[in-house]
């Protein structure tokens, strides 16, 4: 069995740069020629002499948080997709909204690489959990499994007696989607007497993976290593049995800046993690995610030379992610709209007892309907939350609209 996805992976970390910076090169020079937005952002840029993370970091950056109003004003991309034959294949909408587009190659969002890392191989049944459902999270995986060989049954969210009758008969021996769903999965069927066993290898993603789950499931026979992914650039890190830090995938170049700003920060600083893509359908430049991260010094006992991040460690701006999903602060300023008896509100986020993400909105108003409420923000946010109401005047007036409490240690 082949340990290594391709030779990329221990290439000499000199000649990875090198042959890398020729492509950023490349990708520039297209951007510039076919992407209008890149046209006008780069319009003094020459391609060639972008040739080192040094060149690179002089250019702009391009904000996600930025991109819901950049569509709004030129839609449905902001003219940061190309054209020239380059068919797409689906267009996903994420929260903020944000429309995501796929090109129409076969594992667009290069996730075989980490599933080849967990141990997915030709043969192997998975049965994956993330949304089919306008949101991009089941394709994302979807396609990566498929491209290592795998069958897949495309399970989505929710309905978890009807997917463990189909986990019973058809015994999946691989799982992807969040950690917690698949915990919800296995408590289930212990619950109910269904057979869920089969599973022996997962890929979660989405959300906070609790070591002590991790270690859980391998007293259940079952392997769990993450992916670090997002629905503009793909992935960007993988876990490998090494279990060292994450592995940052060949398609990219990463670098980690001081949030709010382009300026790259050394080793070991915990800063906001910037891609620019290879991708030619959707060539993102120096695109700041939002999420934070750190780069680890020297390679992974795996063999794999790429650079390695510690993993997500929260959110740079006040958008989070839970429960695998974006909530974003302009949504909770959209359920205060709508409920003109709450004066303010800030959206906490914690976690339960098992690991599970739990977002509670807190409400400053006199007399409010929490269950109204609460029905606003899952219509909103697409998640269930709780409410919480508080006296007028008590929270606290700092601008902080949403407050992740959990720890990512």
């Amino acid at each position: 069995m082949n340990e290594y996805f391709d030779d990329l992976e221990t290439r000499d970390p000199e000649a990875r740069e090198a042959t890398q910076f020729a492509a950023v090169a490349a990708q520039i020079a297209h951007a510039k020629a076919n992407a209008p937005y890149f046209t006008a952002l780069l319009a003094d840029v020459e391609a060639s002499t972008i040739d080192s993370r040094r060149a690179l970091a002089a250019l702009p950056v391009t904000r996600k948080s930025e991109l819901s109003g950049k569509q709004k004003d030129s839609p449905p991309f902001a003219g940061m997709t190309t054209g020239g034959g380059l068919e797409l294949a689906r267009i996903f909408q994420s929260p903020g909204p944000i429309y995501d587009p796929q090109g129409a190659t076969a594992d667009f969002f290069r996730t075989a690489r980490a599933f080849h890392a967990a141990g997915f191989r030709a043969g192997d049944l998975v049965h994956n959990t993330f949304s089919y459902h306008l949101t991009p999270g089941g394709f994302i995986m979807d396609s990566g499994a498929r491209a290592v060989g795998c069958t897949v049954i495309p399970g989505g969210v929710g309905n978890t007696e009807q997917q463990l009758d189909v986990i019973q008969d058809l015994r999946p021996n691989g799982y992807s989607g969040t950690p917690s769903f698949l915990k919800i999965l296995l408590d289930k069927a212990a619950e109910t007497g269904k057979d869920a066993s089969g599973f022996a290898k997962a890929m979660v993603g989405g959300e906070y993976f609790p070591p002590p789950l991790r270690e859980e499931w391998k007293g259940m026979g079952i392997a769990a290593y993450q992916s670090y992914v997002t629905a503009d650039v793909g992935l960007i890190a993988y876990e490998t049995p090494a279990l060292e830090g994450m592995v940052v995938d060949e398609g990219i170049v990463v670098e980690i800046v001081r949030p709010g700003t382009g300026d790259p920060l050394p080793e070991g600083e915990v800063g906001e993690v910037v891609v620019t893509t290879f991708c030619r359908e959707y060539p993102l430049i120096r695109f700041a995610t939002g999420d934070l991260s750190a780069v680890l010094s020297g390679t992974s006992p795996c063999g794999r030379t790429s650079m390695r991040l510690k993993g997500w460690m929260g959110r740079a701006d006040q958008t989070t992610k839970v429960k695998g999903m974006f909530v974003h602060p302009s949504q909770v300023a959209e359920v205060v709209k709508r409920h003109p008896e709450v004066a303010r509100a800030r959206l906490v986020i914690t976690r339960d007892d098992a690991g599970k993400d739990v977002m509670t909105l807190h409400c400053e108003a006199a007399d409010a309907d929490s269950a109204a409420i609460a029905a606003t923000l899952q219509s909103v946010t697409k998640i269930k939350g709780l409410t919480e109401i508080a006296a007028p005047g008590t929270l606290a007036n700092d601008g902080l609209v949403i407050e992740d409490a959990r720890s990512y240690e």
